[in-house]
């Protein structure tokens, strides 16, 4: 097979001779972009379906807030707060001291860690400020709350 100008002429093999004239080959050569986009469409419509079911944690009725929304980092974790004023990372419950320990383990290998509390809208508010003082008290200088935006 030789290439001339993007397509195929047949020859005989061997440096044989051949009476007849070359063919050229009807095979379009190139990438077969129908089949790509197919499978691209079939992809973001799946993300886009499971997408708002990935979100971890608790569930919680957030406060609402107006004015500017800050998003969160790459490097920010959140402690969620419940109605009854239990603690959770993830959605792990646990106790005030035990969440700042966690929370200080992962500061040592991410410096850049922040922390977001979502507290529920009628979660008691002393709950809320003992895990922002208590995380104050062991460092942690980005310290943010989580609202629902109107």
């Amino acid at each position: 097979m030789i290439m001339r100008n993007s397509q195929t002429i047949c020859t005989v093999p061997c440096g044989g001779k051949s009476t007849r004239a070359p063919r050229r080959s009807s095979c379009k050569e190139g990438i077969q972009m129908t089949p790509m986009i197919d499978v691209m469409a079939t992809l973001l419509a799946v993300f886009m379906v499971t997408a708002p079911m990935m979100t971890s944690g608790i569930d919680l009725d957030l406060p609402t807030a107006g004015g500017s929304v800050s998003s969160a980092s790459d490097h920010a974790m959140v402690l969620s707060v419940d109605r009854q004023g239990n603690y959770y990372l993830s959605e792990d419950r646990m106790a005030l001291d035990a969440v700042i320990k966690r929370l200080a383990a992962m500061r040592a290998e991410n410096p850049k860690l922040s922390i977001v509390i979502a507290g529920d809208e009628k979660s008691d508010y002393g709950a809320v400020m003992r895990a922002m003082g208590s995380l104050r008290d062991a460092g942690f200088e980005t310290v943010s709350l989580q609202t629902r935006v109107e």
